[in-house]
C-alpha cells in the first residue's frame, strides 16, 4: 500500500510512518518542522525514517494549497494518515486563528487534493477533547458534540464535519479516530508524560490541576499506531471511532508510577483545574474493537517504563524547549 502520512515527523506520526515501513508499506511524509518545540527533534525522527528505502519526506506545510495538490497527485496514493495539526488544548486558547488556519483550512486542502487525485480514503486524528464535559461515560461517538472547551477541539470537530461534507458529496472515505491521552517514546515536551518526568529529573515545580484528582485515559503510542494501521486497512465510508485504553488513571496515581521510575518525589502547585480540562476522560472502545480489530495491549506501567528509558536515552540532555 502507498500511504501518505502527515506530521511524519512528529510524535504520533512518526510511529505511525515507521509502522507502515515495518510492515512493507511504500511512505511519504509530511512535515514543515515548525519551531512549536525543537525542530531537531522532528529532524531526529526524520532521519531514523529515513533510513527505510521506502520513505520519502516532503518539507511542505499542508496550508501551501497547491504543494498538497502537487504531492498528492504525484505520489497516487491508497490512503492518507493525516495526523499532523497543531495540538494542545491550553495552548490553543489565546490562538484560535491559527489553529483555525493549520487544523481547518489544513485539513480541507488534504481533502480537495485527496479528491481531485481520486485517492480513496482518510484516517483523520482526531481528539477525545471533541466530548468536551460530556456526562456520558465511558465516551462513546455517539454522544453530541457542539461545546468544545477551547479551539483546538473545535478544529477537529470541524475536520470531521469537513470529512463528512466530502464522504457524502464525493464518496471518499473517511475515518476519524478520537486519540485518547497519548504517550510514549518521542512525546513532544509539551505534553503531561514529559513535563511530569522532565520536571522530576531536573528538580522543577509543575502543576497538576485538582491535586491530581483528575482522570485520564492513557493509550500508548505503539497501540493507537496499530488502530491507525488498521483503520487505514478498513475503509468504512464515514466513522468516528475511538481509540483509548478504557481504563482511566487517576493523576496523582500517574505522578507516583513516573516518580517511582525516575527515583526522585515531584514538586507540584496544584491549583484547580481551567475551564478547557475535563474532570476525566474514558473511551468507550467496542465500535473501534468491532469495526477494525483494535485491541490495545499495554499497560499504563510498562508504558512509562519504555517512555522512561527513551527519555533517558535520548532526551534527559537536553532541554524541554
Amino acid at each position: 500500500m502507498r500511504v501518505l502520512v502527515t506530521g511524519a515527523a512528529g510524535f504520533i506520526g512518526s510511529h505511525v510512518a515507521e509502522a507502515l515501513l515495518t510492515r512493507g508499506d511504500t511512505v511519504a511524509g509530511i512535515d514543515n518542522f515548525n519551531a512549536y518545540y525543537s525542530p531537531a527533534r522532528k529532524r531526529a525522527n526524520a532521519a531514523l525514517l529515513a533510513g527505510y528505502p521506502a520513505f520519502t519526506m516532503h518539507e511542505a506545510d499542508f496550508r501551501d494549497e497547491a504543494a498538497m495538490q502537487r504531492i498528492v497527485a504525484e505520489g497516487r496514493f491508497d490512503a492518507v494518515a493525516h495526523i499532523g495539526a497543531m495540538a494542545n488544548v491550553r495552548y490553543s486558547i489565546e490562538r484560535a486563528p491559527l489553529y483555525v488556519d493549520v487544523n481547518v483550512r489544513g485539513t480541507v486542502n488534504l481533502l480537495e487534493a485527496a479528491r481531485r487525485a481520486g485517492t480513496p480514503h482518510i484516517v483523520f486524528a482526531s481528539t477525545s477533547s471533541v466530548y468536551g464535559h460530556t456526562q456520558q461515560l465511558p465516551f462513546r461517538e455517539d454522544d453530541p458534540l457542539g461545546k468544545p472547551l477551547a479551539p483546538y477541539p473545535a478544529t477537529k470537530i470541524a475536520g470531521e464535519l469537513m470529512g463528512y461534507t466530502y464522504h457524502n458529496l464525493f464518496g471518499l472515505s473517511f475515518t476519524a479516530l478520537r486519540f485518547f491521552s497519548v504517550y510514549g517514546e518521542r512525546g513532544r515536551p509539551d505534553m503531561m508524560p514529559y513535563i511530569i518526568t522532565d520536571s522530576i529529573v531536573r528538580d522543577k515545580v509543575f502543576k497538576l490541576f485538582a491535586a491530581g484528582e483528575m482522570y485520564r485515559d492513557w493509550t500508548y503510542v505503539g497501540d493507537i499506531a496499530a488502530g491507525v494501521l488498521r483503520a487505514l486497512d478498513t475503509p468504512l465510508g464515514y466513522a468516528r471511532l475511538n481509540l483509548g485504553r478504557g481504563q482511566p488513571v487517576r493523576m496523582a496515581d500517574f505522578v507516583e508510577l513516573i516518580e517511582a521510575l525516575v527515583g526522585k518525589p515531584a514538586q507540584m502547585e496544584t491549583p484547580p483545574a481551567p475551564a478547557s480540562e475535563p474532570h476525566t476522560t474514558f473511551a468507550d472502545i467496542t465500535q473501534a474493537r468491532e469495526q477494525l480489530g483494535y485491541a490495545p495491549q499495554v499497560e499504563v506501567d510498562e508504558g512509562l517504563r519504555r517512555f522512561w528509558a527513551w527519555y533517558q536515552a535520548a532526551a534527559v540532555g537536553e532541554t524541554a524547549e
